[in-house]
């Protein structure tokens, strides 16, 4: 099965109307799309009552993929890459925090990105399996930002290494702009799960990381339909290789996410979860639930 997605739920004018409130835009993008990335957890390690909520509001049929925190991927560079307590009491805690989430069966994958500077040695080797021993239990997708690991003469041995170790793949499509970027590599390390994300295609953006205006730039992308019916066929191949495809769409910064989602579910003569076609109008409120019955016992 392949599920579209979009990174965060809370930027996608899109999907919703003026009047929604933030503690409801949740609830509404569950009627548009089966999974979702939570990226509030790359910046801080969330309340686990926070993930049960999240669960708890939202219908059955919805999947997390959720970003690992960037003290566990090394983001912080030049600062130190533990949090208080030493670096198995923040691995204790993400996971702790995921607990809501994968005991009710709706943790798609927790998604380990690493940074442009971490690239393919054997030291950056030894701290994957280290992570994966400590991640033991939860299905975890890797995502390289260096080219090295896909270079001719590492690109097997890295495919290996992750089905050896158990990490599911996270295919990128994102602009080819040097050594801080990876190609599209078509291929499955785990049966079960495979990952995809789309970023889009603006190299000057995708290199002007550290310019003030970075984060409105680096995704600003819109798909053409002829990019996604490419997609649509790459999409079917690594079916053939995976149970289950989730792709999140990440090209955000100009607000094309949602639409470009929604072409690639009608390409592939997908219903949204609600039933309805993907670019058919809808109520843009929540659904009201219904008042609660006073007991007279």
């Amino acid at each position: 099965m392949i599920h579209i997605g979009l990174s965060g739920w809370g930027d996608h004018d899109l999907l919703y109307g003026p009047s929604v409130k933030a503690k409801d835009k949740l609830k509404v993008y569950a009627r548009h799309f089966p999974v979702v990335e939570v990226d509030s957890s790359f910046y801080a390690i969330q309340p686990k009552e926070r993930f049960a909520r999240w669960v708890e509001e939202t219908p059955a049929s919805l999947r997390f993929v959720v970003k690992a925190y960037q003290g566990m991927t090394g983001h912080q560079r030049g600062q130190p890459r533990t949090e208080a307590g030493g670096t198995q009491a923040m691995y204790d805690a993400f996971c702790d925090s995921l607990e809501p989430a994968l005991e009710t069966g709706r943790l798609a994958a927790v998604l380990f990105q690493y940074p442009p500077w971490f690239d393919c040695t054997r030291e950056n080797v030894q701290v994957l399996r280290e992570t994966r021993r400590r991640m033991d239990g939860f299905p975890c997708a890797l995502e390289f930002r260096h080219q090295s690991w896909f270079a001719p003469a590492f690109r097997e041995k890295t495919l290996e290494f992750m089905r050896d170790e158990r990490w599911i793949h996270s295919v990128c499509d994102e602009p080819q702009a040097g050594m801080g970027s990876v190609p599209t590599v078509l291929e499955a390390t785990d049966p079960h799960v495979t990952l995809v994300r789309m970023h889009g295609r603006n190299a000057a953006g995708w290199q002007s990381a550290g310019a003030p205006n970075w984060r409105e730039v680096r995704y600003l992308y819109r798909y053409s339909l002829e990019e996604l019916e490419a997609w649509r066929l790459h999409l079917q191949r690594l079916q053939q290789m995976s149970r289950d495809i989730y792709v999140i769409f990440n090209n955000n910064s100009g607000g094309d996410a949602a639409a470009n989602a929604k072409q690639m579910m009608e390409l592939l003569d997908q219903l949204s979860p609600d039933g309805m076609r993907p670019s058919d109008p809808r109520d843009t409120q929540p659904e009201e639930e219904p008042p609660e019955q006073l007991s007279l016992f």
